[in-house]
């Protein structure tokens, strides 16, 4: 079954001086370019969730979703802003991905849906330089079944989306990190870089 998908874009970016990351231009395409041409592979339908002005979005011709609790409470926002719409036209669960992340794996919903945890919740992980498994919380499977348990936990105060997801005991599904790992994300300048040698040797 093919699960919607929602591009989180919610963030300030201030390590990148404010504004959209995903709008920054890496290989001659803008970051979100490369996110939601990998997304749309592995779901359907795409929403974004992002905050502002919802127009300067508008040509990616998908359905913009803010936050719906005030001051940025982070990721987990935007998730619940995804179950919402997802519960709005039937759908099971969502997938989420970054917005700055424009290398995760073309397996993603696969492996998450392979390793989804009872509650079906999911998140990704990879190996750090040590080799040590990091989870990377903003890629993940989330049931649409844990939105008001969700919105409950934001509005009581929690922000860490570990803490959540380890309440309902998240699977987890590892991936490799070589030759680079996939879930490198740009949060500053030199990353547009970074990305541009990763993209060249591709």
């Amino acid at each position: 079954m093919t699960l919607p998908g929602v591009i989180l874009a919610g963030g300030r970016a201030t390590r990148m001086g404010g504004g959209d990351k995903g709008l920054r231009m890496v290989a001659g395409r803008r970051i979100i370019d490369h996110v939601i041409a990998r997304l749309a592979a592995q779901c359907d339908p795409l929403a974004i969730n992002a905050n502002g002005d919802a127009t300067r979005l508008a040509e990616f011709g998908l359905p913009i979703l803010p936050d719906s609790l005030p001051d940025h409470p982070g990721p987990l926002a935007g998730v619940l802003a995804g179950l919402d719409w997802a519960a709005g036209f039937g759908a099971s669960a969502i997938i989420t991905a970054a917005a700055d992340t424009p290398f995760f794996p073309a397996d993603l919903v696969a492996r998450l849906q392979a390793h989804a945890g009872p509650s079906g919740l999911c998140l990704a992980a990879s190996a750090d330089a040590t080799g040590r498994m990091q989870r990377q919380p903003t890629f993940g499977l989330w049931p649409v079944a844990l939105r008001d348990d969700l919105r409950t936990a934001l509005q009581g105060g929690l922000r860490k989306i570990v803490l959540w997801t380890q309440s309902h005991d998240a699977g987890q599904a590892e991936f490799a990190s070589t030759p680079y790992d996939p879930f490198f994300n740009i949060n500053a300048p030199e990353d547009l870089l970074r990305a541009q040698d990763l993209l060249g040797g591709r």
